[in-house]
């Protein structure tokens, strides 16, 4: 089953060729409420034909969604995004059964350790052919089912590159140098929220969707 593009989009596109998109698109794309359809509808957006039955979606959501970028009408990503950490990195885990997180004092705690050398920045970084600096950072979680459940979200991003990113750090100033790439971590074990530690009720949750807006899920 295909799913065609009818008429040109209002919302600055330029195409005006008609497209056709494979159902694990059209589904990605379709996961809008009857209301964000309607508004669509009155601003004149594209309208898609999905055998015999038309629903409005921009045409530059598809186009997006093709070459795997967030949809610009829900956020979400389409395909797998990769990043441009540095390819050299390590992520190494081990558990401490004797270290205990505020709030999770039942668990023991799972100890996270990035590790990059130094390198040379890339095509696809700020400054290609600047030097970096190498870093190491440790981060805690709890060693609870839903503490594992982050970790395994962890492991996919830091193997799509998105855990890190090259450009100036905003504790130091310093350009040129890792830093971390929108996907909070806890680098402290206490000290709440404003020391990056625990305890932090709604962390978990967060960063869970932090992950989910750069495409990473459990599903």
């Amino acid at each position: 089953m295909s799913f065609v593009l009818s008429r040109m989009a209002a919302c600055g596109g330029t195409c005006k060729n008609k497209v056709t998109v494979s159902k694990p698109v059209w589904d990605f794309l379709s996961k809008e409420t009857p209301a964000r359809l309607a508004r669509l509808r009155e601003e004149h957006r594209v309208s898609i034909l999905i055998d015999g039955e038309t629903s409005d979606i921009c045409e530059g959501c598809i186009t997006r969604a093709q070459q795997k970028r967030p949809c610009p009408m829900c956020g979400r990503f389409y395909g797998q995004l990769v990043g441009n950490q540095p390819q050299n990195g390590r992520m190494l885990v081990s558990k401490d059964a004797t270290l205990l997180l505020p709030s999770y004092e039942k668990y023991g705690t799972i100890v996270i350790q990035y590790v990059f050398p130094p390198g040379v920045q890339g095509a696809e970084h700020p400054n290609p052919g600047v030097r970096y600096p190498g870093t190491t950072r440790v981060a805690y979680l709890p060693d609870c089912p839903e503490g594992n459940k982050v970790l395994t979200l962890f492991r996919k991003a830091f193997d799509q590159r998105l855990t890190f990113t090259i450009g100036t750090s905003m504790t130091t100033g310093r350009p040129n140098v890792i830093t971390w790439n929108d996907i909070h971590h806890k680098t402290s074990c206490t000290g709440g929220p404003q020391l990056f530690g625990y305890p932090d009720p709604t962390y978990l949750t967060r960063v869970q969707e932090e992950l989910r807006a750069k495409g990473i899920t459990d599903d």
